[in-house]
C-alpha cells in the first residue's frame, strides 16, 4: 500500500475522505491493488497521511458501501470486486463479485447463516444509477402524495418482472404495492380477516413472518400437519371445520424451511379443501423459483388465491419492496387497506422500481447471482452431503436434518461455540409444537467462498463427532 501514497495527500479540492477514497480506486483501476489485497489499518493510514482516523475510516465507509472493498471483522479491508466491461444505461460499469476461492479460512470469524446475503452481481451499481437519474428528473415528482396513477408504471413493471411464471393473466391493477413482503402479508391479513376468533392455517413448519403478522391482529394460528408432498389435505380440511379459519398460508415451490416441493396433484386437492371451507389461499413466493414446474395456486384457484412476493431475496432487502396479488374486487379492498394505513409506497421507490424491474441488464445480474448461489450451495453439499440435506439451486437457504445424537437446539448451541449461526427448527413452528430435529442455514454469499466453505466444515466437525447428549 505504501507504493501507492506520498507521505500526505495530494493538494486537491474536496474533501480529504474522497481523496483517500479516490485514491484507492484509482489504485484498484491502474492494477497496484489488487483483488484480495488487505489496506491497512485505519489508524496506520491516517497516522501516514497525517489525517484524522475518521477520515479514513469514512473513505473505507464510502469504497465498501459501493461495494469496491469488503470489510471483515477481525481481519480488516479488502479489495473486493474489479469492474464488469456491460454498462448501465448511465455509461457506468456495472460491479460482478468475485468469489475468493484463495482467501483464507477463518477460523475465529463469526458466519452468520441466520438469514439470507445476497451476492452483489451488478445491482447496487444499477440501483446506484437508476437513483441518480430519479434524484434528477423523478417521474412522481417530490411534491406528491402517493397515488394509483403515479405508482401505474411500477405494477406494469412487476407484471413485466413476474413474466414467465406459471402465474395466469395478470392485470395492472390486480397488484397491490407494498413496503416489503411481510407487510404485504400484514395487509392481506388486514383486509381479510374478521370476526371475534379468526383465524390462519399454517404449515406446521412455516415462515415465522405468518404468525406475526396474525399476531398483531390478534388471530389464532393454526398448524396443519404435512408429509413429504407438503400439506395434508385432510388435515387442513380438519383444521378449517375445527376453527374460524380464513386463510390458509403456504410456500408451494420451495417450502420454507425445509425446501420441501408440493406437486400438482398435492395442490389440486388443497384447492379442493379451500374452496369447500370458503379459505383464501396466500401463497407466498418471496423465494421466487423462475424453473418452477407446477402451477401457482392463483393459476388453480384465481377467486381465492393471493401471490405475495418482494425483491428481498432476489434483488436487495434494502429497498423493502413488495407486492401481492390477488382476485380484482379483493384487491381494491387490500389497496384501500394500505392507502388507509400510509398512504402508498413512496414515490421515488416506486419510480426506482419501475426502472429497475424493466432494465435491460437485470436478467443478466439475476442470472448472475443465481450462478453465485449455487456455488455456494454446492460447496455446502460437497461437505455435508453424507447427512440429509434439503436445498435447492435457486433458493438461499438449505435445511439439515441431523444424526442422530443431535437435537437442534443443542445443535445451534454448539455451532455459534465455533463461530457459525444458525436456526434450530423451533423457530419455524407454533409454541409447544414438536419440532423435528433439523436447522436451516442461509447461504451469507456475502462472505468469501473459502470463508463459507470453512463454516461447513466446521458444521461438518460437529455432525462427526455429536456430544452423546440430546438435551437442549
Amino acid at each position: 500500500m505504501g507504493t501507492i501514497w506520498p507521505n500526505t495527500l495530494p493538494n486537491a479540492d474536496g474533501p480529504k475522505y474522497k481523496q483517500v477514497s479516490e485514491t484507492i480506486r484509482k489504485a484498484i483501476e491502474t492494477g497496484k491493488l489488487s483483488v484480495g489485497a488487505k489496506l491497512p489499518p485505519v489508524r496506520e493510514l491516517a497516522f501516514q497521511l497525517s489525517i484524522t482516523p475518521g477520515t479514513v475510516a469514512r473513505a473505507y465507509t464510502v469504497l465498501t458501501d459501493e461495494g469496491v472493498l469488503t470489510a471483515e471483522v477481525g481481519r480488516g479491508t479488502f479489495v473486493a470486486k474489479p469492474f464488469f466491461e456491460d454498462k448501465t444505461a448511465s455509461g457506468r460499469p456495472i460491479e460482478i463479485d468475485v468469489i475468493a476461492h484463495n482467501a483464507p479460512p477463518i477460523s475465529d470469524h463469526e458466519v452468520n447463516l441466520f438469514s439470507p446475503h445476497l451476492p452483489n452481481t451488478g445491482q447496487t451499481t444499477l440501483i446506484r444509477s437508476l437513483l441518480a437519474d430519479i434524484a434528477a428528473l423523478p417521474p412522481s415528482g417530490l411534491m406528491h402524495y402517493p397515488s394509483q396513477a403515479g405508482a401505474r408504471p411500477a405494477r406494469e413493471a412487476v407484471v413485466h418482472w413476474l413474466d414467465g411464471l406459471p402465474l395466469g393473466p395478470i392485470a395492472e391493477h390486480q397488484v397491490v404495492l407494498a413496503n416489503g413482503g411481510q407487510n404485504a402479508i400484514s395487509l392481506l391479513f388486514q383486509t381479510l380477516l374478521r370476526g371475534r376468533r379468526p383465524a390462519i392455517l399454517v404449515e406446521e413448519l412455516s415462515y415465522p413472518g405468518f404468525r406475526r403478522a396474525a399476531e398483531l391482529l390478534r388471530a389464532d394460528v393454526v398448524p396443519v400437519a404435512m408429509d413429504e408432498h407438503g400439506v395434508i389435505p385432510e388435515a387442513l380440511d380438519a383444521a378449517a371445520r375445527n376453527h374460524d379459519a380464513q386463510i390458509f398460508c403456504t410456500t408451494a415451490d420451495v417450502h420454507n424451511p425445509t425446501g420441501l416441493f408440493t406437486p400438482t396433484h398435492r395442490r389440486e386437492a388443497l384447492v379442493a379443501v379451500a374452496r369447500r371451507n370458503d379459505l383464501q389461499i396466500l401463497e407466498d413466493a418471496c423465494y421466487m423459483v423462475r424453473d418452477g414446474n407446477a402451477p401457482s395456486y392463483r393459476m388453480l384457484a384465481p377467486e381465492r388465491s393471493w401471490y405475495t412476493s418482494s425483491v428481498s431475496k432476489s434483488l436487495t432487502p434494502a429497498l423493502r419492496f413488495g407486492f401481492s396479488i390477488g382476485p380484482d374486487g379483493a384487491a381494491t379492498r387490500m389497496r384501500r387497506t394500505a392507502e388507509y394505513g400510509f398512504f402508498g409506497v413512496s414515490t421515488l421507490i416506486t419510480d426506482l422500481i419501475a426502472a429497475l424491474l424493466t432494465h435491460p441488464q437485470l436478467p443478466q445480474i439475476e442470472a448472475e447471482m443465481r450462478r453465485v448461489n449455487s456455488r455456494y450451495l454446492q460447496t455446502a453439499a460437497n461437505i455435508l452431503g453424507m447427512y440429509q440435506l434439503g436445498w435447492h439451486p435457486e433458493t438461499p437457504f438449505m435445511w439439515l436434518t441431523l444424526p442422530e445424537g443431535w437435537r437442534a437446539g443443542a445443535f445451534c448451541m454448539a455451532a455459534e461455540n465455533v463461530g457459525v449461526r444458525i436456526r434450530p427448527s423451533e423457530d419455524y413452528a407454533c409454541r409447544n409444537a414438536r419440532t423435528p430435529h433439523a436447522v436451516r442455514m442461509a447461504v451469507n454469499a456475502g462472505l468469501p467462498l473459502s470463508t463459507f466453505e470453512d463454516a461447513m466444515q466446521r458444521l461438518r466437525d460437529l455432525l462427526d463427532n455429536p456430544s452423546g447428549s440430546i438435551s437442549v
